[in-house]
C-alpha cells in the first residue's frame, strides 16, 4: 500500500536509532540472513545517507568522494522497544533501489527516491527490520528506451530511466556524492480508535477579501462528530460519501498572506475537532496568485492579491550535499539569510530534490515564495514505460499532498531545461514536448493545487525556449556568456528563473579555514570552481572578464603580482555586476518581472556559485543582494545623451515621506552639483526623475557629451528619512569607471552601543569603494558597500554563536582603493 498523506490523530514513532550499516558486493546477499558475520558494521542514523554514515566513521571524504553506487548498502535494526501488535511502517524516502525485509521476509520493493510507502504489518516484539539499497551502477548501465537526445552535463545517461536526484551526477557542477540510503524518515504508525486519513486542505483568498478554508477527509468510523476550527470560527463537517467528510469555513476580512517584501506573511492555525478532541493540523495562509502576461501577451509575472510583485531571490541547492537533511534546523539558517537579504522567492530546480514540509512551512513563516520544479531535467524521459509513469504519478501526488496548505508555493514547473536541451541540439519543436510535463503533471496539479500557476518547463515561452524576451528564461547574457552589462536591457528579460552565475569568492576567514591555497593556481582551488562539462572556460573566467571590464585591470597579471587585491576585487565585482543588473531590471519602464540568481548556497567551501558559502556564512555578493533587493529603493540608470535617470521604488503597503537627494563629486569629495526633492511615495509605486530636473539645470551626469575633461567621477543618490534623517537607500554611478574613482579614503570608525546592540559608525573624507568590515566573532549587517562623504553610515555588528552581548567587538575597516586599514 502506497501512502499518499500521513494520518492525523495517530501515534507516530520515529525509527531513528539503533541502525547498523553493512556494505556488500552487488547481489552478494539476497536477504539479511545472508549478511556475513565478519562484515564491517558501521553505526548509521535514519533519516540519513550512506555517505553521512561513512563520513561520521571517518571512511568518506566529501572533498574527494568515492562512488557509492557500486555496492549494496544494508541497514539493519532490531526493534527491541517496540510492542507487538498491528501497525504501519512508513518509509518517507528510500534512495533509490530498495528492498525492505521484516524478520527476513521481503515486504517492500521501491524503485523511486521520491515515493513514500506505508506497509501494514503485525509485529511480534523484538522484530528485525532491514533495508537493502541495491547498487545503482548496474541499473544505470542498462540501455532502456532509446532517447532522442543525450545531455552532456549529466552522467550517466541511464539516469533518465530511474527516479533519483541528479545531485552528485553533474560533473563540474557539484561534488560527485551519490544519494544512497533512507534519506527521509522511517516511522511506525499506530492508529487511534478514530483515524483520519487523506486530509485535503485548500486555502484561498477571494476578491472581496474573504478567506475560504476547505478541508475534506476520510474517517474510518461512521458518523463521527467532526468540526473544523480556525481563527475562532467553527464549521461542522458534512458527509459527502462513504466515510468521506468535508467542511468549508469562510473568514470575512481575513489578513492576507504576503511575501515579506510587500507585507506580512499572515498565517492561521487550524484544527479538526474529533468527538470533542481537538487535533492541530497545521497553519495556512490566504492569498491569491495570478500570472500577468503583459500587454503583448508574451510576458510572465506574478500578481499577489491583485498586486504585481517583482520576484527576486536564488535557486536552492541543498542544506548539505552529504546528509541531504530535511529538518527545520537544517533549513532555517539559509532561509533566514535569504529573507534577510531581501529575497522573496526561492526556486527548487529540477536537478535537485524535493524538500520536506518543514522547508515550505519555514517559507510560509518568512514570507518567501517558492518556485517548485518537479524533478525532471534535461533528459528525454521515457513516455511509454508504464512503471516509470506510475512513479511519476505517485511522486507528484505525494509532493502536492504534503504542501497543499502552504501559501508560499507560487509556481509549479514541470522541470528544468528539457525543452532548452532539445532546442539547443537543433531538434524541432515537436521533439521538445513530453506528456509528463505537458499532460500528466498539470492534470494532477490542477486537481490538487488549482490555486498555483503551472508552466511545463523552465525556460519556456519564446521563439526558442530560452529566448529572454518572452515568458520565462534562464538568462546568462550578463554572466556565463560574458556580454556587456548593457545586455541586461537589450535582452528585454521578462522573468529569469536562473541568472548571473559567477564563481563567487567567500570571505577571507572562510578561505583561511577551509581553502588556504593560492587562488586559481592551486588544483584544489580549481576543483571548487564550477564549470560546464566540455566548455573551454569556467565561471572564474566569467568573473575575471567583468573584473577586467569594471576595474580596468588584467586579472591574470593582478593575481600573480597582488593576490590579496585580486581576491578583494573578485569579491567586489560580482556584487557590483549584480547591483547594476538588478537596477536595470527594477527600473521604472523595465518589462522584467523577476530574476533568481544561480545559486543560494555552495556545496563545498570555495569559489562556488552560491551567495552563501557551505558553512552558512554570507559571501560578499550576499550583501550586494541585500542592497539591490530593498523594498524601498533608489537606482540610477545611464540613459546616454538623455542623462541619468533616478528611479524610486516603494513596494510596501505604506505611504512613505522621504527626501531624495543627488550629488556629483569630483575626486570623490568635491561637491560639483546637487539637487533633490521631497517625496510622498504611494504604496506599491515607482517614480522616475531626470537628474537634470533635480538639479534645475543641465549637467552632463553621464559624461555623454564629453565637453572637455570630466567634471566628476561619482554620482550619489540617497533616499533619507525627512529632515536629514537616516539614509534608507543609496545608489552610485561612475561616469568614467570605477578605476578612475578609486581614492585613498580616510575612514573614521566609532564603536557605539545602543541597548544590547553594537554598531560601527563610519564617515569618510572622500569616496571609499567596497568598504569591508572584519570583527572576530561578529557579522556586519552590511559589507562591501560604497561610502561617500555627506552621509554617516551605521553598521550593526551582530554577535555570532559563542559571543555574548557583553563581548566588545574589535576589528578593522578597509576599502579596495586604499592600502591602509582602520582599527576599531
Amino acid at each position: 500500500m502506497r501512502g499518499r498523506l500521513a494520518s492525523i490523530g495517530a501515534e507516530t514513532t520515529p525509527l531513528s536509532e539503533g541502525w547498523n550499516l553493512v556494505l556488500t558486493e552487488p547481489g552478494a546477499c539476497a536477504s539479511p540472513h545472508e549478511l556475513p558475520l565478519s562484515g564491517h558494521v558501521i553505526p548509521a542514523e535514519v533519516p540519513g545517507t550512506v555517505a553521512a554514515a561513512l563520513e561520521r566513521a571517518g571512511l568518506f571524504d566529501r572533498e574527494n568522494p568515492r562512488p557509492l553506487d557500486t555496492q549494496d548498502a544494508w541497514y539493519v535494526c532490531r526493534l527491541f522497544d517496540t510492542p507487538p501488535g498491528d501497525a504501519i511502517l512508513r518509509f518517507e524516502g528510500l534512495a533509490t533501489l530498495c528492498h525492505v525485509f521484516l524478520n527476513g521476509q521481503e515486504i517492500l520493493a521501491s524503485e523511486s527516491m521520491f515515493t513514500m510507502h506505508e506497509i501494514p504489518v503485525t509485529l511480534s516484539g523484538g522484530d528485525e527490520l532491514a533495508m537493502c539499497f541495491r547498487a545503482l551502477a548496474p541499473r544505470l548501465s542498462e540501455s532502456g528506451p532509446r532517447a532522442r537526445w543525450r545531455p552532456q552535463m549529466i552522467a550517466p545517461q541511464g539516469l533518465k530511466n530511474v527516479r533519483t536526484t541528479l545531485l552528485g551526477r553533474m560533473p563540474g557542477w557539484c561534488p560527485e556524492i551519490h544519494a544512497v540510503g533512507p534519506w527521509r524518515a522511517v516511522t511506525l504508525v499506530r492508529r487511534d480508535v478514530v483515524s483520519i486519513d487523506n486530509v485535503s486542505v485548500r486555502a484561498t483568498l477571494e476578491a472581496d477579501g474573504t478567506g475560504k478554508l476547505s478541508v475534506s477527509l476520510y474517517a474510518d468510523v461512521d458518523n463521527p462528530s467532526l468540526m473544523l476550527r480556525c481563527a475562532g470560527r467553527e464549521q461542522p463537517f458534512e458527509k459527502v460519501g462513504e466515510k468521506h467528510y468535508s467542511a468549508i469555513l469562510r473568514l470575512a476580512d481575513v489578513e492576507a498572506w504576503w511575501p515579506h517584501t510587500h507585507g506580512e506573511p499572515h498565517l492561521y492555525a487550524f484544527s479538526i475537532v474529533v468527538d470533542g478532541v481537538e487535533i492541530n493540523v497545521g497553519k495556512t495562509g490566504f492569498r491569491r496568485i495570478e500570472v500577468d502576461h503583459g500587454d503583448d501577451g508574451k510576458s510572465f509575472g506574478l500578481r499577489l492579491n491583485g498586486e504585481p510583485v517583482f520576484c527576486r531571490g536564488a535557486v536552492w541547492t541543498t542544506a548539505d550535499i552529504v546528509r541531504l537533511p530535511g529538518q527545520r534546523h537544517d533549513y532555517e539558517p539559509f532561509l533566514r539569510l535569504a529573507a534577510e537579504a531581501g529575497m522573496n522567492m526561492i526556486r527548487i530546480g529540477g536537478t535537485m530534490a524535493y524538500e520536506t514540509p518543514e522547508f515550505y512551512a519555514l517559507c510560509d513563516e518568512l514570507g518567501l515564495l517558492v518556485w517548485q520544479d518537479f524533478m525532471f531535467a534535461n533528459f528525454d524521459y521515457p513516455k511509454n514505460d508504464k512503471a516509470f509513469m506510475a512513479h511519476v504519478h505517485a511522486e507528484v501526488e505525494e509532493f502536492l499532498h504534503g504542501v497543499q496548505g502552504s501559501p508560499s508555493i507560487a509556481v509549479l514547473c514541470g522541470g528544468s531545461e528539457i525543452y532548452q536541451q532539445a532546442a539547443m541540439l537543433g531538434l524541432p519543436a515537436e521533439f521538445w514536448n513530453n506528456p509528463i510535463t505537458e499532460e500528466v503533471i498539470p492534470a494532477i496539479a490542477s486537481r490538487l493545487r488549482p490555486d498555483v500557476p503551472y508552466i511545463p518547463n523552465s525556460p519556456f515561452g519564446g521563439a526558442m525556449p530560452f529566448s529572454p524576451n518572452a515568458a520565462v528564461t534562464h538568462y546568462y547574457g550578463v554572466g556565463a556568456y560574458m556580454r556587456p552589462l548593457a545586455d541586461a536591457r537589450r535582452a528585454d528579460v521578462r522573468f529569469a528563473a536562473e541568472s548571473l552565475a559567477f564563481a563567487n569568492v567567500p570571505q577571507q576567514k572562510t578561505l583561511q579555514r577551509y581553502l588556504d591555497v593560492p587562488p586559481v593556481h592551486s588544483p584544489l582551488w580549481k576543483t571548487r570552481v564550477p564549470r560546464d562539462r566540455g566548455a573551454s572556460w569556467d565561471f572564474e573566467d566569467v568573473r575575471d572578464f567583468y573584473l577586467g571590464e569594471l576595474y580596468d585591470v588584467d586579472p591574470t597579471v593582478l593575481r600573480r603580482e597582488d593576490k590579496d587585491r585580486y581576491l578583494d576585487l573578485s569579491r567586489a565585482v560580482t556584487g557590483e555586476v549584480l547591483e547594476e543588473t538588478f537596477a536595470e531590471w527594477r527600473r521604472n519602464g523595465s518589462r522584467c518581472n523577476g530574476a533568481l540568481v544561480w545559486t543560494l548556497q555552495d556545496l563545498l567551501p570555495g569559489p562556488g556559485w552560491g551567495v552563501i558559502d557551505s558553512t552558512g556564512e554570507p559571501k560578499p555578493i550576499w550583501y550586494a543582494m541585500r542592497r539591490a533587493f530593498r523594498p524601498v529603493q533608489v537606482v540610477l540608470t545611464d540613459e546616454g545623451t538623455n542623462g541619468l535617470d533616478v528611479h524610486v521604488i516603494n513596494e510596501t503597503n505604506h505611504i512613505l515621506k522621504l527626501d531624495l537627494e543627488i550629488v556629483c563629486l569630483r575626486r570623490g569629495k568635491q561637491h560639483v552639483v546637487s539637487g533633490g526633492r521631497i517625496l510622498t511615495l504611494e504604496p506599491r509605486s515607482r517614480e522616475t526623475f531626470a537628474a537634470t530636473d533635480l538639479f534645475g539645470a543641465f549637467f552632463d551626469t553621464t559624461y555623454a557629451f564629453r565637453f572637455g575633461a570630466p567634471s566628476h567621477d561619482v554620482v550619489v543618490a540617497r533616499l533619507r528619512l525627512p529632515d536629514g534623517g537616516l539614509v534608507v537607500a543609496d545608489a552610485f554611478y561612475f561616469p568614467i569607471g570605477r578605476a578612475k574613482a578609486s581614492h585613498d579614503a580616510d575612514i573614521s570608525v566609532a564603536l557605539t552601543r545602543d541597548g544590547k546592540h553594537w554598531f560601527a559608525d563610519l564617515t569618510t573624507d572622500c569616496l571609499a569603494q567596497s568598504v569591508h568590515l572584519t570583527a572576530d566573532g561578529f557579522r556586519a549587517s552590511d559589507d562591501w558597500f560604497h561610502l561617500a562623504p555627506g552621509a554617516p553610515k551605521r553598521v550593526e555588528l551582530v554577535p555570532l554563536p559563542g559571543k555574548t552581548e557583553e563581548d566588545v567587538p574589535s576589528g578593522k575597516v578597509a576599502s579596495i582603493g586604499c592600502a591602509r586599514s582602520f582599527a576599531f
